[in-house]
C-alpha cells in the first residue's frame, strides 16, 4: 500500500502535469480544456485537503 508521502507526490506531479497540458489546449481547443478543468479541481481539492500549500504550484488562474 503506498504511503501518504507517496500519494501526494503522485498527485503533485499529475496536478503540475495536467496545468501544463491545460495552459497550451486552452485557447485551441476549448471543450478539452473544460475536460481537463473538471480533473483540475478534483486533483485541486484532493491536494488542499491532504495540506498541500498550493500557492506556488497553481498556475492556472481562472
Amino acid at each position: 500500500m503506498p504511503s501518504a508521502a507517496d500519494i501526494i507526490k503522485d498527485y503533485v506531479t499529475e496536478f503540475s502535469r495536467l496545468q501544463d497540458w491545460m495552459l497550451a489546449i486552452k485557447e485551441v481547443a476549448p471543450d478539452t480544456y473544460k475536460s481537463m478543468y473538471k480533473r483540475y479541481l478534483e486533483l485541486k481539492v484532493t491536494l488542499s485537503s491532504l495540506g498541500v500549500n498550493l500557492a506556488e504550484l497553481d498556475m492556472v488562474k481562472e
